[in-house]
C-alpha cells in the first residue's frame, strides 16, 4: 500500500539509505506517509473542483431557447457565443419546421416539439418555417 501511494505521488524508488530513512523512526516515517497521502487527496479535490466549475459554466451558455407561437418566433432575433445550443419550442396547434438554407434543417415538428442545434461557428443564421415562409428569425453568433 505505501509503495502503491508513493507510485501514485510520482515517486517511483524511495532511497531508504540515500535519505536516512532507518534514522528517523516508525512513528517520523509514518508522519511523513501520511503527509504525503493528504497532500495527494488535496490535488485530487483541486483538479475535481476545476472539472465541475467549468461543467457549470458550459451549462450557462448551452441553456437558450426559442418559442413558437401564433406564428412567431420568440425571440425573433437572438445573440448567442460560439458552442450555445439553442432550442426551438413549438406551442402552436399546427405544425412548423426550423430551416436555415445550406446549415441545419428540422423535421416537422408538431405541438410541443422540439428542435435543437449547436452554433459551432461565428456569424449570422437567418431561418424561417418552411411551411410558413413568413416566419422568420435570425440567430448572430459571436
Amino acid at each position: 500500500m505505501i509503495s502503491a501511494t508513493l507510485r501514485s505521488l510520482g515517486i517511483r524508488r524511495l532511497g531508504i539509505r540515500r535519505l536516512g530513512i532507518r534514522s528517523l523512526g516508525i512513528k517520523s516515517l509514518g508522519l511523513a506517509i501520511a503527509a504525503a497521502m493528504l497532500l495527494h487527496v488535496n490535488f485530487a479535490s483541486a483538479e475535481d473542483a476545476k472539472v465541475e466549475t467549468t461543467k457549470v459554466e458550459t451549462a450557462k451558455v448551452e441553456d437558450t431557447k426559442v418559442m413558437i407561437d401564433n406564428f412567431t418566433f420568440e425571440p425573433a432575433q437572438l445573440t448567442v457565443k460560439v458552442g450555445t445550443t439553442v432550442t426551438w419550442t413549438n406551442r402552436d396547434d399546427i405544425p412548423h419546421t426550423i430551416v436555415s438554407a445550406g446549415k441545419f434543417r428540422s423535421k416537422t415538428m408538431d405541438t410541443d416539439g422540439t428542435f435543437s442545434f449547436t452554433f459551432t461557428t461565428a456569424g449570422e443564421y437567418k431561418y424561417f418555417c418552411s411551411l410558413h415562409p413568413h416566419m422568420t428569425g435570425t440567430v448572430k453568433v459571436e
